[in-house]
């Protein structure tokens, strides 16, 4: 990674360390208990931590091939936005999209919003924390009834409890910025 880039891995720990962890008894929600919990929402949401995200995560993904990079909703739903900003702030604009977690009940009852991907195209998902992997197979499965292939899964922080494998037995990789036993130190 370039020094800038890891300028902005170090700020954005500080700022997850600081505003998302806590200790506790949580439920997550894959079902599983666990005695600490990653809010990311809580950094994502904030304009630095949306802002860091977003060059981070295009620095990782800058030499793949895609025609369009998104995720489910609620996690994706601040990454994608600061993706398509900066990436065309950076004259190298990429279009985005949302995964609903169900088909709208009205209008042309879309379940992936955002810009058409080219039939056969491919994409690179995003979510803000990867568990099972849940959101990224359910994701996975709707892209893949429309034609669309993912080139690679991206998160912030993977808890390393299943979700790389689930991905991996998908025929795609998962990448992360985080692995989340360097909060726990």
């Amino acid at each position: 990674m370039t020094s800038e880039i890891e300028k902005c891995r170090q700020r954005l720990f500080e700022i997850l360390k600081k505003d998302a962890f806590s200790f506790g008894k949580f439920i997550l929600s894959s079902g599983k208990e666990s005695s600490f919990y990653l809010d990311a929402r809580r950094v994502t949401l904030n304009a630095e931590g949306a802002y860091l995200c977003g060059k981070i995560i295009l620095e990782m993904v800058k030499n793949d091939k895609f025609d369009a990079i998104g995720g489910p909703t609620l996690g994706a739903d601040p990454l994608v936005g600061a993706l398509g900003v900066l990436s065309f702030e950076a004259s190298h604009p990429v279009n985005t999209f949302i995964i609903r977690k169900a088909p709208k009940a009205h209008g042309k009852q879309q379940q992936v919003e955002g810009p058409l991907i080219p039939d056969g195209g491919t994409v690179i998902l995003v979510d803000d924390v990867a568990t099972t992997g849940k959101a990224f197979v359910e994701s996975l499965d709707v892209l893949d009834k429309i034609g669309i292939k993912v080139n690679k899964c991206v998160c912030i922080i993977d808890r390393n409890e299943g979700g790389r494998e689930e991905v991996k037995a998908r025929g795609c990789e998962l990448v992360s910025i985080f692995q989340a036993e360097e909060f726990l130190k």
